[in-house]
């Protein structure tokens, strides 16, 4: 299905079929939730396999100047394994590059990782960030969306990273969130949500960070982070005309 855009854009379109494998990479733990949470809930819900690829150790995930660092790694994958499971993916179903966070590069020993990921999980679908997305300030985002994007390219041509071990691998989609030019929405069931929510609540190093909650026993403030986060699926839904949703640049014959 398809949503025509004002001013003759190119229309909007829905109902990608559910993956039997997918994959999101994205720079930190917390970013898949935040940007395609309830997509992958809904497809796991419907018999996909749902893999993480996390490229940094979120070790400056923090404003506290006194927390250690290497706690911080630790927490926070925990986090991420927890968010996982919330969206009906496996805990051992996520990855960890763990390169210093606000360090990360778009180099070809990155990409090589990605790629080798690619291969190794197969996903019919790689989902992360949109390296076109215009003034995005962090360094991180922007070159895990150059990661994703070079590594699909890496992990299909079978004379790319000879070394590796697992042959190449083409995925049928890729889905960039936060894209500026969205052309694709996924619907966000009301299942979905929440397990979105509940997922997001996992990452409860990032509450005062990104959640605005400062005392997690507060409902009033879990409240208002659940609100806001319903608000940002219906303004992305409102793209194709739908109730609740994501929005991706979707990039097909990859």
């Amino acid at each position: 299905m398809s949503q025509p855009l004002a001013g003759g854009s190119a229309p909007v379109t829905t109902g990608l079929p559910t993956p039997a494998v997918a994959l999101a990479v994205a720079a930190h733990p917390d970013d898949v939730e935040f940007q395609a949470g309830a997509t992958l809930a809904r497809w796991a819900a419907g018999g996909c396999e749902v893999h993480h690829l996390i490229l940094t150790d979120g070790s400056k995930g923090t404003w506290d100047p006194n927390t250690e660092p290497a706690a911080l790694v630790a927490e926070r994958e925990a986090e991420q394994r927890a968010a996982a499971l919330r969206l009906g993916g496996r805990s051992g179903g996520v990855r960890f590059l763990r390169w210093p966070d606000g360090e990360l590069e778009a180099g070809l020993r990155q990409r090589a990782q990605v790629a080798a990921a690619i291969r190794e999980v197969r996903p019919e679908v790689v989902l992360g960030h949109d390296p076109w997305k215009r003034y995005r300030l962090h360094p991180d985002h922007r070159n895990a969306g150059w990661l994703v994007c070079d590594g699909v390219v890496a992990a299909r041509d079978p004379l790319f990273f000879p070394e590796l071990a697992t042959p190449w691998h083409r995925p049928r989609a890729l889905l960039l969130w936060e894209a500026d030019e969205a052309n694709h929405v996924e619907v966000a069931d009301e299942a979905a949500v929440e397990a979105k929510v509940a997922a997001l609540l996992e990452h409860r190093s990032q509450f005062v960070t990104t959640h605005g909650i400062t005392d997690e026993a507060d409902t009033v403030q879990r409240a208002a982070f659940t609100a806001r986060v319903r608000a940002r699926l219906a303004e992305r839904g409102a793209l194709a005309g739908v109730g609740l949703g994501e929005s991706f640049r979707r990039l097909e014959d990859l």
